[in-house]
């Protein structure tokens, strides 16, 4: 008779499922990425100076 109140619920439990899902701690962080940054600028740095050297 209630079984319709169901929908809602399950719908804050998925919510609330998911929020902490897409809240959890990642394992890579920024000094991954900060270093990948770092050697990307110095591809760019590099292939700069050689077509200047060209």
């Amino acid at each position: 008779m209630l079984l319709w109140l169901l929908i809602p619920v399950l719908a804050a439990l998925a919510a609330v499922l998911y929020s902490g899902w897409a809240l959890r701690t990642r394992k890579t962080g920024d000094v991954a990425e900060l270093a990948g940054y770092a050697r990307f600028r110095e591809a760019m740095e590099r292939a700069h100076s050689d077509s200047d050297a060209a």
